[in-house]
């Protein structure tokens, strides 16, 4: 794994040479590590990369229970697809706008708690659905100067998803029940409906 993060972080840093702004797409399944190898790469790139997580277009649980979904809390049409578009397409332009992020604590979004630096230049932006093909999530394609995909054995996944819940108080059994009727269904939509990336890390 290390020998592949520092030649990851070498191809991005030659990658950003001579110009402004480089966009990084970090893509997996819910479980695989994407803010971690995000934050990973971030530091051996150097205050030139900023990570930006797609985490802050939760839609909000009022509008979940609304149309019915707060169970499926997660999965794609649980977040603000168009938005997350509209915030890739001004970073593409060059532009610095801020950008919500999720509280996992409070279980909501914050609006503009987010900011790039003035250093940043290497936007290393990771989530689950970046390389989804599926209506507004296909457009995003356009804006990736280079996409990484996080490949994970399913079993390796659940446990981890599981022990995550645990984690949050949840029993054992509660904790499974969860993970199963949706973060599982949400791996299992990422792994079959992602366009192919140009990098493949196993973090298994």
């Amino acid at each position: 794994m290390e020998n592949r993060l520092n030649a990851l972080g070498a191809k991005i840093r030659a990658a950003a040479e001579g110009r402004t702004r480089l966009l990084v797409a970090v893509a997996g399944p819910p479980g695989a590590g994407k803010s971690t190898l995000a934050e990973a790469l971030a530091d051996k790139i150097g205050p030139e990369a900023q990570v930006i997580p797609m985490d802050g277009f939760h839609r909000d649980n009022e509008w979940l229970i609304q149309h019915d979904l707060l169970a499926r809390k997660g999965a794609p049409d649980t977040f603000d697809a168009a938005a997350f578009l509209s915030l890739i397409t001004q970073f593409a332009k060059g532009e610095s706008p801020r950008f919500p992020l999720f509280d996992r604590a409070g279980d909501c979004t914050v609006p503009e708690a987010g900011a790039l630096s003035e250093a940043t230049r290497i936007l290393l932006i990771e989530g689950n659905y970046l390389l989804l093909d599926r209506p507004i999530w296909r457009d995003l394609a356009a804006f990736w100067d280079m996409t990484v995909f996080i490949d994970v054995p399913k079993a390796e996944l659940e446990r981890r998803l599981i022990a995550r819940w645990i984690d949050h108080g949840l029993d054992p059994d509660a904790a499974r029940a969860r993970a199963q009727s949706n973060d599982l269904i949400n791996a299992d939509t990422v792994i079959a409906q992602s366009a192919p990336a140009d990098w493949t890390i196993s973090n298994g």
